[in-house]
């Protein structure tokens, strides 16, 4: 597509761009720079899915990982020249993995010294810069900072600023600069851009500490200045959405916030984007001030696709001009792994793939997640049973009830009969979340499960169930539909959403609306993951940092068995007009 220049004249370089591109220079050859994106790697970093343990494989024929990226990027640069090209990353690169788990907890790379794997491969594929998304703050700021020292490319992270003096906390943005042979160089600058969501999600690592301003208002601060320093094209890498929407209230910034930043922010060229986990080859935008079009792209997740920009670059009254500008999205299931990534992390992967072997427990039978999302399973009342043994445990003075929730994390997870290995237990349990408890009342509970309960389509008395049609209303995901335990209740799915929830008693009577109760829950919702009412005011009884997925595994090995009769308890179901759905 051929689009009108945002150029800088004169003294208004800082702030003010030009609308319409002068004619061509006679005689100035054009140059085109291909930028490359990847985003939510997710500490993919070779073709393996270790829950499974098996190379990965999914219905799509998609593959994962950084070797497979690796070897695309190797293409492009072969095909394009090497000096005509960058490779950027969008978020979320450290967390998401088994890898990257046994790097941040088992071994962490802050006490020993090694580089994460990660690092390890970034630095060797040669990336030019990497924006910070919202899960690099999981693991906590001291082994965010390790990472960021460990890679040789630039971290960005514009909006991540101190909570004290609003300065930048990380580097807002860096310009790159390619020679062209007989003419002026071409500077491309790229400025990155985090989620204000880590101000909710990772509250206990960034309270006090760090702040997330607006990524339309940081935008519009820091674009003008890299036109300013002489950038010729500028990439926005945005670790947000694009549709505008966020998944938590109050007053935080826009969540989803790439195309208002394309739309609202003059100067901008492209924006490479992530988070939404979402393959988005190409997507124009108009700039509302400018009217000019922003180049919109996302590749996907864990490394499944490559983003490829194209721009085009025509010498007019003295500096480069981008004339023309494209974007495709490259599936990397189309190369082999490249065999140096592969054997660069080999040590690491073999360890992270001993680890997840280990065998920690038995099972008595068979327990699967499939059903989980619509009915009470075994599987996700084990999780129920070890987060109320967790907090019972660690508030032996407690008189008040303890009940505990948990949301179906994954519909493939599976404890097969006999040996249990920690690959199991991560399979089902796939977020490194940590355990709190809450003190809820009878009504607070009521409200709190009638907004869980939005997760299903109304459906008639009589009319077919189609359990594919069930869930994920409104795009609910799975990880935001959550289950109680401990109380009885039904869910009436012919009832509009509000009016639900039915039957709620304990132990055998109603639930009066000021009884008190403790409630075990995880850090992502306690802080206001998802958006449930009551739980981000309600008093914390217990917060010991204890990582949710490491008291399943110690449970277990500690029981030495893992047998449903002693923590299974059919207490919530489905229904219409009180008439049970299965």
């Amino acid at each position: 597509m051929q689009t009108k220049n945002l150029a800088l004249t004169g003294a208004a370089a800082l702030c003010a761009l030009a609308l319409v591109a002068p004619p061509a220079q006679a005689g100035a050859a054009p140059v085109t720079v291909t930028v490359m994106g990847t985003s939510d790697l997710h500490s993919n970093a070779v073709n393996w899915d270790y829950f499974k343990d098996a190379t990965y494989a999914d219905s799509a024929g998609n593959s994962v990982g950084l070797a497979k990226v690796s070897s695309l990027v190797n293409q492009i640069r072969a095909e394009r020249g090497a000096d005509r090209t960058l490779l950027f990353d969008s978020g979320d690169t450290i967390q998401g993995t088994p890898l990257a788990y046994y790097y941040a907890k088992v071994e962490p790379i802050t006490q020993t010294g090694q580089i994460h794997p990660m690092a390890k491969a970034m630095n060797a594929i040669g990336y030019d810069a990497v924006t910070l998304g919202n899960h690099e703050f999981n693991y906590g700021l001291p082994l965010l900072a390790t990472w960021i020292k460990q890679m040789r490319a630039p971290v960005l992270g514009a909006n991540a600023v101190y909570d004290r003096t609003g300065l930048p906390a990380y580097k807002p943005f860096v310009i790159k600069t390619m020679k062209v042979k007989g003419d002026k160089p071409v500077k491309v600058g790229v400025l990155g851009l985090t989620n204000p969501g880590v101000a909710i999600w990772d509250k206990a690592n960034v309270e006090g500490k760090l702040r997330f301003t607006d990524l339309v208002e940081s935008a519009r601060k820091w674009v003008p200045v890299i036109r300013g320093l002489g950038a010729d094209v500028v990439v926005v890498t945005a670790h947000a959405g694009d549709n505008g929407l966020s998944s938590y209230g109050g007053d935080l910034p826009v969540e989803n916030a790439s195309a208002m930043v394309a739309e609202q922010v003059p100067g901008i060229d492209a924006v490479l984007f992530g988070h939404a986990h979402n393959d988005v080859p190409q997507r124009f935008v108009t700039n509302k001030v400018t009217g000019q079009q922003v180049l919109l792209t996302e590749p996907g997740r864990w490394g499944q696709r490559l983003s490829k920009l194209d721009f085009q670059l025509t010498k007019q009254h003295g500096r480069w001009v981008v004339t023309g500008k494209s974007a495709t999205t490259i599936n990397t299931n189309t190369v082999q792994e490249d065999p140096k990534i592969v054997q660069l992390l080999k040590p690491q992967h073999d360890t992270t793939v001993g680890y997840v072997n280990k065998v920690v427990a038995k099972s008595a039978q068979a327990l699967s997640a499939a059903e989980s999302p619509y009915k009470d399973t075994p599987i996700l009342d084990y999780i129920q049973h070890v987060q109320v043994e967790t907090v019972k445990q660690a508030l032996p003075d407690n008189t008040l009830p303890v009940l505990s929730i948990a949301a179906p994390f994954s519909r493939t997870a599976v404890f097969p009969a006999g040996d249990i290995r920690v690959r199991d237990v991560a399979g089902l349990y796939v977020y490194d979340n940590t355990l709190l408890a809450v003190k809820l009342t009878g009504a607070q509970i009521k409200d709190y499960l009638e907004y869980s309960a939005k997760y299903f389509n109304q459906l008639a008395p009589g009319d077919p169930v189609d359990v594919t049609k069930l869930t994920n209303a409104g795009n609910t995901p799975d990880y935001n539909y959550d289950q109680l335990s401990g109380v009885s209740y039904d869910i009436d799915i012919s009832k509009p959403v509000g009016q639900r929830i039915a039957g709620l008693s304990y132990d055998g009577a109603p639930v009066p609306a000021d009884k008190e109760f403790v409630v075990a829950i995880n850090n992502y919702r306690q802080s206001g993951g998802g958006g449930f009412p009551h739980v981000t005011g309600a008093p914390v009884l217990y917060n010991a940092q204890v990582e949710i997925r490491q008291a399943l595994i110690e449970y277990a090995t500690a029981k030495g068995t893992i047998d449903p009769s002693g923590f299974a308890v059919q207490n919530w179901k489905l229904t219409r007009d009180g008439v049970p759905v299965f």
